[in-house]
């Protein structure tokens, strides 16, 4: 970008683009009979499909060991997580996925293609494909993390 407006401008589309998304899953996901909310998922994404620790969160997230656990203790209430003794760690417990909890992932994964599906509605499939492919040379993975 040659200056600093046109690229303040793509920041800001970038921004909304992820927040729309974002906004429209856990809507979907709501629909589809699930109670939760955007940090479910970006905790579910760190979860699957091996499950995690709660420090291995923690640092997914971007949040304290604390925070971590009291998303944990949340998602295990409502059904979504249970902890079990970790293979490698007797010290350790390992949060994993139950059914419940890969249900409400498949419905965000629905949610998001039908999202997916508007854009090839509008930009057409081709320039969807290749919107996945710039994106993904510039942000080519590490931890999804929620906007605190």
């Amino acid at each position: 970008m040659q200056n600093s407006a046109d690229a303040l401008s793509l920041t800001a589309a970038l921004l909304a683009a992820a927040g729309e998304l974002t906004r429209r899953i856990n809507e979907g996901v709501v629909a589809r009979g699930f109670e939760g909310r955007p940090a479910y998922g970006f905790a579910f994404t760190r979860l699957a499909p091996h499950g995690a620790t709660v420090t291995d969160l923690a640092a997914h997230l971007g949040v304290t060991k604390q925070a971590a656990s009291q998303l944990v203790d949340e998602l295990v209430r409502k059904g979504y997580v249970e902890r079990r003794a970790h293979p490698r760690d007797a010290r350790a417990r390992l949060v994993v996925l139950t059914e419940r909890g890969w249900a409400c992932t498949r419905a965000a994964e629905e949610a998001a293609a039908e999202v997916v599906a508007e854009w090839g509605a509008v930009l057409g499939e081709g320039e969807v494909r290749a919107l996945a492919g710039r994106l993904g040379r510039v942000a080519p993975g590490g931890p999804l993390r929620p906007v605190w």
